[in-house]
């Protein structure tokens, strides 16, 4: 099994109250390439924070880490619209940081990149692959996605209380402003991500496609923004059999219907408990508030942990590890 991860880029997420991918507004754009350094050396290096929230819930990254270093998997990066330096090595599929969703077309290279990543996902000399993301303001653009592509499939938030509202508004607005009605780019993903996306799900619908075309087992790791890869992949008229790996706290979220969205576009869908809520350390407490839920591939790094038989409490102790060590790292000592 390849743990692929596309990190990018949307200028969406600079929209005031998206999204809790960062302790700061002006700080969102270095997390992505932290999230990266810490899946693949356990710590940022180049990057020069450590991403939290606003509230202090650090990025799903400590928990894939914490997975990895229990399972040693294969880590592939794809850079998928970074802006900010990273020490991570990365494959490029020519990807550039996605400007604003409301800009009348948010993703110029998406076809570039769309095919960059197909040939790059068929090429893989794998048997399975898990793809997963980490890109701020992520769930707004892959609304802007579904809606153009007409399915009725809500998402996720990183925060507690998920900004709907604020979301569909700002869809509203990049629909207009890209002259699109809801379902306009049916069946065309490339042009529903030029329009409405981000260049990871551009990344991440094109890999897949490819990986699928050449008969490797591809899962989706992550929440609902893999709902928007998922329904790109099945628009561009592939129909094998795809997974979705996902947490507990996404499918505990009352806002998304996930079980009906994997019914309408064929996922097997996986959740795994980490059981976060037997342990207070502050690594895991605002998760059980509601915080985060995903992203980094965080549920596809628990599905693994729990196809190899390993105990949650051995990876909650391992998250811990992880964090005290970031933290540390953070103050100085």
């Amino acid at each position: 099994m390849r743990f692929v991860l596309a990190a990018g880029t949307t200028r969406t997420a600079e929209i005031d109250g998206i999204s809790a991918a960062g302790a700061a507004p002006d700080l969102m754009a270095h997390t992505p390439s932290a999230d990266i350094e810490i899946v693949e050396y356990g710590q940022p290096i180049r990057a020069p924070i450590v991403p939290v929230s606003p509230s202090g819930c650090p990025t799903p990254a400590v928990v894939t880490r914490a997975v990895r270093e229990r399972l040693d998997f294969d880590l592939t990066v794809i850079d998928a619209g970074l802006i900010r330096p990273t020490s991570t090595p990365t494959v490029s599929v020519g990807a550039r940081g996605g400007r604003d969703v409301r800009e009348a077309e948010p993703v110029p290279c998406a076809q570039k990149v769309y095919e960059e990543a197909r040939r790059f996902g068929a090429a893989l000399p794998d048997d399975s692959a898990m793809i997963a993301e980490t890109i701020p303001g992520g769930t707004t653009t892959a609304l802007g996605v579904l809606t153009a592509l007409d399915e009725d499939i809500t998402v996720s938030s990183s925060l507690p209380d998920n900004p709907l509202r604020l979301k569909r508004n700002v869809v509203s607005e990049a629909l207009a402003e890209s002259d699109l009605g809801r379902g306009d780019a049916a069946g065309d993903p490339v042009f529903a991500v030029n329009r409405m996306g981000d260049p990871v799900l551009a990344t991440v619908a094109g890999f897949t496609v490819g990986a699928l075309e050449s008969g490797i087992d591809v899962t989706l790791a992550g929440g609902t923004q893999m709902l928007a890869a998922a329904s790109l992949v099945r628009h561009a008229g592939i129909d094998d059999a795809l997974g979705l790996a996902t947490t507990s706290f996404v499918a505990d979220d009352e806002t998304v219907a996930l079980d009906r969205a994997c019914d309408r576009l064929d996922l097997e869908l996986e959740v795994t408990d980490p059981k976060f809520d037997e342990d207070d350390h502050v690594s895991m407490r605002r998760y059980v508030e509601g915080e985060g839920k995903e992203g980094v591939g965080m549920g596809g790094a628990l599905a693994l942990a729990h196809r190899a038989n390993v105990e949650m409490d051995s990876i909650r102790d391992s998250v811990i590890e992880v964090y005290d060590r970031i933290d540390g790292d953070a103050d100085g000592s």
